[in-house]
């Protein structure tokens, strides 16, 4: 779990989340656009995750990708979470390569694997999480752009 406490923590957030069949990413974000919190977690977890997370977060949205499983995911929401959440859907095309950059940015190489070309080096875990960081950043862009 990655978590940062290190802003006001009852300011609003929003959380993100990339559905899949498989894995989630999710991530909170405040309206600072300070990550606090980012997880990639099983499919089954996914809605437990959530319910704690907003237990833990003044989360006032949900943002979620428009792609794959997202509409069998926005149904299932509405009908499990405890408290109805509001859901927007944001267009999450070319957000699986824009966290492998991003997860270079987060987490940069040391040592030999500094001197790797960024195209050649692997990413040691899935990206969902950082893709989850991104449907927030491009639902507060669409407000402000």
């Amino acid at each position: 779990m990655h978590t940062d406490s290190s802003s006001l923590p009852d300011q609003p957030t929003i959380l993100g989340f990339d559905p899949g069949r498989l894995k989630c990413g999710i991530a909170v974000m405040g309206v600072d656009r300070i990550v606090k919190y980012h997880q990639v977690v099983s499919e089954s977890d996914a809605i437990a995750e959530i319910e704690t997370l907003r237990q833990t977060f003044p989360v006032s949205l949900l943002v979620m990708g428009n792609q794959t499983t997202s509409k069998n995911w926005k149904l299932r929401l509405s009908e499990t979470l405890i408290e109805p959440l509001r859901i927007v859907m944001v267009d999450e095309r070319n957000s699986s390569l824009e966290a492998r950059d991003r997860y270079w940015q987060m987490y940069p190489p040391k040592g030999f694997l500094s001197l790797v070309p960024q195209s050649l080096r692997s990413i040691p875990r899935p990206v969902d999480d950082i893709v989850a960081i991104l449907l927030i950043e491009r639902y507060l862009e669409r407000l402000v752009g």
